[in-house]
């Protein structure tokens, strides 16, 4: 068999050739879905993704008789490191063919370019930042995929479990919740005692509120102070947060869009977007044209889906005991209900964050997918 020959990424067209690969990679599979191609440049490129203020990266590819057969991005995210007073290179961007060759030359290639910058550990599948991708899949790969997950191939783990060194470092379950024909009565007393105990109340925004009055922007910082003890989160600059609002906030359907306030102060929110998933498996690739634009249309304006996803929610820690989070759900099972969703699945969540995961226990409930980080000493 012919060596494997890793060539690192130094202009855009080879960027595009590293971006494209997985798109041909999982072009016939059912379950995984096609990334926004126009996202996946503007964030692996230095001139678009504001968290290259905070990190460093490097893209390579690999080849097997001039044939590209596996990428990986290498990521070192200083503020995170600071944070976690780790020295710790991420991989992130890492698919590959069914070849346990491959798979090791990636690894072994951000391993050395780690090294070479003093790293001492390295750890992934990671993105920039905490609202990239994260982990790899390891369970659930029957199981449509979301917009906002990695999908890979049962083959991933199977070959990064055969290489020494590598271990799990944490893991990420996702879950499947059946929107409720009625609003649980466990929610509804418990929303009720919330608003008389502690007069906190729902807040529906308008645009002029997020976008010029600055709520948005409120929205993320109060992620930097809910997020900010979870597993490598680096705190989101200003233009991060920027970026974030351009992202989700200028195209929301504002009544998906829930926060809770405590008189002028907002203690708590939830952002979710009707599920992608199937319109963009239709799409050229990740591409609006020339007919993706059209998928997008039908789920942005008129919920053309049975699935909601939630996206990002977040409540400041004073006020998680309060019944911050029942106010939050009582307000968007009503709006699913209305839209006629009949499903919502979650973000990942830590698997040992058992305030988060005991939230569902009052729906029904159950797990559809797991993705794994891994964990290497240099």
């Amino acid at each position: 068999m012919s060596r494997i020959e890793i060539r690192q990424v130094n202009n855009n067209k080879e960027l595009k050739q590293f971006v494209q690969f997985y798109y041909d990679l999982y072009r016939r599979n059912d379950f995984a879905v096609p990334f926004l191609y126009s996202d996946e440049m503007a964030t692996l490129r230095h001139d678009k993704n504001p968290s290259f203020e905070c990190c460093e990266a490097a893209y390579f590819m690999a080849f097997r008789d001039n044939k590209m057969v596996g990428r990986i991005a290498a990521i070192i995210n200083h503020r995170a490191n600071e944070r976690w007073n780790r020295r710790q290179v991420r991989f992130g961007w890492f698919d590959f063919i069914d070849d346990t060759e491959v798979c090791t030359a990636l690894l072994h290639t951000v391993e050395q370019w780690g090294r070479e910058r003093n790293m001492t550990e390295m750890a992934g599948p990671l993105g920039f930042i905490d609202t990239d991708r994260e982990g790899m899949l390891v369970e659930g790969f029957d199981q449509l995929s979301t917009l906002y997950v990695n999908y890979n191939y049962p083959y991933y783990p199977q070959h990064i479990e055969q290489i020494n060194g590598f271990e799990k470092d944490n893991d990420y379950v996702e879950m499947k919740v059946k929107v409720p024909e009625t609003v649980p009565a466990k929610f509804a007393k418990i929303t009720e005692m919330v608003r008389q105990r502690y007069g906190l109340r729902v807040h529906k925004f308008t645009r002029h509120e997020l976008i010029d009055e600055g709520y948005g922007r409120q929205v993320f910082d109060l992620l930097n102070a809910t997020y900010k003890d979870l597993y490598g989160f680096s705190q989101l600059s200003e233009r991060q947060i920027d970026k974030l609002v351009n992202s989700y906030i200028r195209i929301a359907d504002l009544n998906l869009v829930t926060a809770v306030m405590d008189g002028d102060k907002m203690v708590g929110f939830g952002i979710t977007f009707p599920s992608f998933s199937r319109a963009m498996q239709k799409t050229r690739d990740g591409r609006f044209l020339p007919f993706g634009w059209w998928q997008m249309l039908k789920i942005l304006k008129w919920h053309k889906t049975n699935i909601v996803d939630l996206l990002l929610i977040g409540v400041l820690p004073d006020y998680r005991g309060k019944g911050a989070n029942a106010l939050i759900f009582d307000d968007l099972i009503r709006w699913f209900q209305r839209y006629g969703f009949e499903w919502a699945e979650t973000g990942p969540q830590m698997e040992s964050n058992e305030g988060v995961l005991s939230q569902w226990q009052y729906l029904e409930a159950h797990q559809v997918r797991r993705h794994r980080c891994y964990r290497k000493a240099l």
